[in-house]
């Protein structure tokens, strides 16, 4: 008998089993698994999907085809060139060397049993297993192609089922890779091994292997990574030896079935993969603080289909409760589409963190059944670091009755844990998190899920396991919030995803404060695109525009809500940190709170070092000016951010409650992370010149929260946001970015963050609806849409700058910048196309050999990178500003211990507990990667080329210890001077986090 797995982790030896699992016995728990998540997992029109594709509409028949086929992914593991691996000690593995004498045992029995093994292992060609798997699968079932060795007519079907499976290691492989595997397969001697393996397969489904290669039809574009994804899936569940036992010989294999289907059934369960199916929720048992829906929520719900999949857009102001009608649209399309989850989308992980509150709260209060458990997953690179992470893991253990050391390890040096290893405060609901869904990509198959939008514009890239990722989000309803926030290339990429979402029957709900007409447009389109049809406008007006499947566009709402928000604006030239830190401070010394939100770290950071300067002499406290900003580690960053929301956030959640801790006086100094990610409410803003609609996202913390409005100083009673901005020679803004190709020309590094040519146009926007006094009043939201299409909507010969004759200075800028932007939109249109797969490009529907990637596409994930040459391949991007090297930050004590801490109090553990088969030793590993994550920050490549570059991370000293020899890591002293890595280029501080040392 082949084997199948070791007993690497030690598992199953630890339970007195054997060291190995017969090849077979691992197929029989790949097919329960496919079967039991077909059951309980599979919406309803991704399982229509496959039935479609594998059982011309025969859902038990599509059924077993598709658990035989997903169980078949493995079929290459019985081959010389992967059984000799058993032979060879294993790196990594608990007990290397008894595991090594266990394969000679298997190899000895192998051989007497009439195995074809080679004689000599090292003569064998190699080609991966699952390769393998594709070369040969086809032939076994009957193609005769010249391809599997004949004259016949080639079967698609099964070449396109074969080639899916060859890519259940992450990525999809092209007719030469499989063509090449196919000696390796030697299929002569190995044919009998695997059409026996098929037949007992076949035997124990009860399937009729003559009807299977006409009943595969993989037409529908969607089905491919559908079917790819749920291998995948089934393949890590049953893989998975804390919940799959290995067989025994002396069993039968029809015991072996029996106890793949139990464990199956049991793992499906253990990890809360049942699909959603709540009971009717009205309003006001979702959301009791507001029993009935604001008119803009009634009307959306009013206008969802009831029944097929919708993309709703809603356009509303921030905070006027968008996020509450996502979560009912998707608990509505749940019950009528059958979808089995939702998954949010935030544009950063600070923003993330917060909503997952929201949506743990409303997910205890509509639950699938009265005993259900909700699994949400929290999606992003440091997931492991966020509190409510472990709260919900600390409610996981505590549905499974398990005790588990993570928490008593946490506890050790975590004021917010008691002295029991439970956190203060934990939430006594049903949703929880089970610590699988931490691993990468697993979180998106969760039923529940909310994570940075990377994951969407991720889902339709060439990467590693692109597909597991569309999966996941196929079965769900996919909420992507502050839409507007995305640049162009995000935006064509989540089009993309769209269309496959569309294809595959999901449905789609977009929040934004403010979106460009076109924006809105291309989501549309690329929705109907999905669905083969074209857009059909209907009558109505309104911020919420609603799709169906059939391209029926219809827009609800009322206009505009019945409270319109006035505020004034001043455009202020920036008069330099010195001058702006003593009017901050003079403005609100009798009472007040000021937020400031800047558009780089280093202004943020020079402006809180002034207001620290002054603050003495103004009658100010250093512990009443705060800094917050994203070049900070997770260690440091999250506390900051968790006081700045405990003293300026809600007090309760329906924000009726004016919150105790709120101070008399405060300064906030920040970067974007107070526009995304913080709720928090001031009383006056400054910020940076920026895009119209992210000036407008900042206004919405301003006056945030009307429970304040009474207590408000007198001064700050009228909403007030000021602009700065930084004039040239001609008084217009300095909107362009230093340039090596215009010495000697004045430049602003914020021309590399947002486009010159809109925050030109925003500012000239802006001054033409200014008074004599310069002061600019508008009305939100209904001079929202007009302010932005008079920056975003372009005439076809330009931008237009008045009455002028054409030769102004203003008009000379509007116009360089403007065509420069076109040809940056033009750049990021391309690379997004370029690298996004479709659904259907040009009318024609997408094969697996369209599909095809490879280790060049990359992992699509974030993690230590070495600066050096492009990879050769088109790697998967989430965006396209400058990349980033995430590094790992570390302090040395005075005797040479490494913490991670300044202080000493955190001793660094990083010993290798990867392969520890304890509980204890699992738990050590998880705590460790916590605050490993919790001291990593990326650095821009920028630091590492230019005018006095920062050596590479290639060329720093790695540190001896397992756990992080192959991190870029920088050793600081307790000062935060650099003493390992990049000796005196770089400092680091808690409050003003890692800079750059001048050359």
């Amino acid at each position: 008998m082949p084997w199948g797995k070791t007993d690497r982790e030690g598992d199953s030896r630890g339970r007195g089993e054997a060291a190995w699992n017969p090849l077979f016995a691992h197929l029989l728990d790949v097919a329960a698994c496919t079967g039991e998540l077909w059951d309980r997992y599979l919406s309803d029109s991704v399982r229509a999907r496959l039935i479609e594709a594998f059982g011309n509409g025969d859902a038990a028949f599509a059924r077993r085809v598709v658990m035989f086929f997903s169980a078949l992914h493995d079929l290459g593991k019985a081959s010389n060139c992967f059984l000799r691996a058993f032979t060879r000690r294993p790196r990594y593995a608990t007990d290397a060397e008894g595991l090594r004498q266990a394969g000679v045992r298997w190899e000895g029995a192998a051989r007497a049993a009439g195995l074809p093994l080679a004689r000599r292992w090292e003569a064998e060609p190699y080609a991966r297993h699952e390769h393998i798997t594709a070369a040969l699968l086809p032939r076994l079932l009957g193609c005769t192609c010249h391809r599997c060795g004949g004259y016949g007519p080639r079967l698609d079907g099964l070449h396109t089922v074969a080639t899916l499976l060859g890519g259940h290691h992450g990525h999809i492989p092209n007719a030469d890779t499989i063509g090449r595997a196919l000696k390796a397969g030697r299929p002569t001697a190995w044919e009998p091994v695997h059409r026996a393996l098929l037949d007992h397969l076949a035997l124990r489904l009860g399937l009729d292997l003559a009807r299977v290669p006409p009943a595969v039809r993989l037409h529908r574009p969607s089905a491919l990574p559908l079917f790819a994804g749920l291998v995948v899936l089934a393949d890590w569940i049953a893989s998975d030896t804390s919940r799959f036992t290995y067989r025994s010989l002396d069993q039968s294999t029809e015991m072996w079935w029996d106890d793949s289907r139990r464990q199956a059934a049991e793992a499906v369960t253990g990890l809360h993969l049942e699909a959603w199916r709540p009971e009717p929720r009205d309003w006001s048992a979702l959301y009791p603080d507001t029993p009935d829906p604001l008119p803009f929520q009634a009307a959306a719900l009013t206008a969802l289909p009831s029944d097929g999949p919708a993309l709703v857009l809603v356009e509303s102001a921030t905070g006027s409760g968008k996020t509450r009608l996502a979560l009912s649209c998707a608990l509505h399309l749940a019950r009528s589409c059958g979808h089995h989850g939702l998954y949010m989308a935030m544009p950063t992980r600070a923003a993330t963190d917060q909503t997952a509150h929201e949506i743990r709260a409303f997910l205890d209060a509509c639950p699938g059944t009265p005993d259900a458990t909700a699994n949400l997953a929290v999606v992003h690179h440091t997931a492991g670091t966020t509190p409510l992470v472990h709260q919900l893991i600390d409610s996981a253990r505590g549905v499974r009755g398990e005790v588990d050391s993570l928490s008593v390890l946490d506890a050790i040096n975590d004021p917010t844990v008691d002295g029991e290893g439970r956190q203060q405060g934990q939430h006594e609901g049903r949703t929880v998190l089970d610590p699988w869904y931490l691993q990468r990509c697993r979180g998106l198959v969760s039923p529940f899920g909310i994570g940075t939008v990377d994951q969407i514009t991720l889902a339709s890239q060439p990467s590693r396991h692109w597909f597991l990722r569309l999966f996941g989000l196929a079965n769900k309803t996919v909420i992507i919030d502050e839409a507007h926030a995305y640049e162009l290339f995000q935006r064509c990429l989540l089009s993309a995803t769209v269309s496959w979402l569309a294809d595959a029957g999901a449905s789609v709900v977009v929040l934004s404060a403010t979106l460009p007409a076109d924006a809105r447009q291309s989501l549309v389109t690329a929705w109907c695109d999905g669905h083969r049809t074209a857009p059909r406008d209907g009558e109505g007006l309104g911020p919420v525009t609603v799709v169906d499947q059939h391209g029926a566009v219809r827009r609800t709402g009322p206009p505009e809500p019945s409270v319109s928000v006035d505020t004034t604006l001043d455009l202020l030239p920036d008069p330099g940190p010195g001058e702006l830190a003593a009017r901050l401070l003079s403005e609100a010394s009798a009472g007040g709170i000021t937020a400031v939100v800047r558009n780089r770290v280093r202004s943020a950071s020079d402006l809180y070092a002034a207001l620290l300067e002054r603050a003495a002499e103004h009658g100010w406290s250093q512990e009443e000016i705060l800094l917050v900003h994203g070049r900070l580690l997770p260690r440091d960053r999250l506390p900051v951010e968790d006081h700045v929301t405990t003293l300026l956030g809600p007090c309760d959640d329906n924000r009726r409650i004016r919150n105790p801790r709120r101070p008399e006086r405060l300064i906030v100094v920040g970067t974007q992370i107070i526009e995304q990610s913080l709720d928090i409410d001031a009383d006056r803003i400054y910020t940076d010149l920026a895009p119209v609609d992210l000036l407008l996202q900042r206004r919405g913390r301003l006056h945030r929260h009307r429970v304040n409005d009474a207590d408000r100083p007198e001064r700050f009673r009228e909403a007030r946001m000021t602009v700065l901005w930084s004039p040239d020679a001609d008084g217009l803004p300095l909107v362009d970015p230093p340039s090596a190709r215009r010495p000697g020309r004045p430049g602003h590094p914020d021309g590399h963050i947002y486009a010159p040519y809109v925050l030109a146009a925003t500012w000239y926007a802006l001054g033409l609806r200014a008074d004599a006094d310069g002061t600019v009043r508008v009305s939100l939201p209904s001079d929202a849409r007009a302010l932005i299409d008079s920056v975003y909507t372009v005439g076809k010969d330009g931008p237009a700058a008045g009455p002028d004759d054409g030769q102004s200075p203003l008009r000379a800028l509007l116009l360089r910048t403007w065509e420069d932007w076109q040809a940056d939109l033009r750049n990021e249109d391309n690379n997004a196309h370029a690298r996004a797969f479709l659904p259907y490009r040009a009318g024609a529907a997408a094969e697996a050999t369209s599909l095809i990637s490879g280790v060049a596409n990359g992992d699509g994930e974030p993690g230590p990178r070495a600066v050096g040459p492009p990879s050769s391949g088109l790697v998967a991007l989430s965006r396209l500003g400058e990349p980033t090297v995430d590094v790992l930050v570390l302090y040395q004590q005075d005797d040479g211990a490494l913490t991670y801490d300044a202080a000493g109090a955190l001793p660094a553990d990083l010993r290798n507990h990867r392969a520890a088969p304890t509980a204890e030793g699992r738990a050590a590993h998880r705590a460790q990667q916590r605050h490993l994550l919790s001291n990593t920050l990326p650095i821009p490549h920028a630091w590492f080329h230019g005018p006095a570059p920062i050596p590479p991370p290639v060329t720093w000293p790695p540190l001896p210890h397992a756990a992080v020899h192959s991190r870029p890591t920088l050793v600081l002293n307790r000062t935060g001077e650099c003493i390992r890595g990049p000796v005196g280029c770089v400092a680091y501080t808690p409050v003003t986090g890692l800079v750059r040392r001048p050359g």
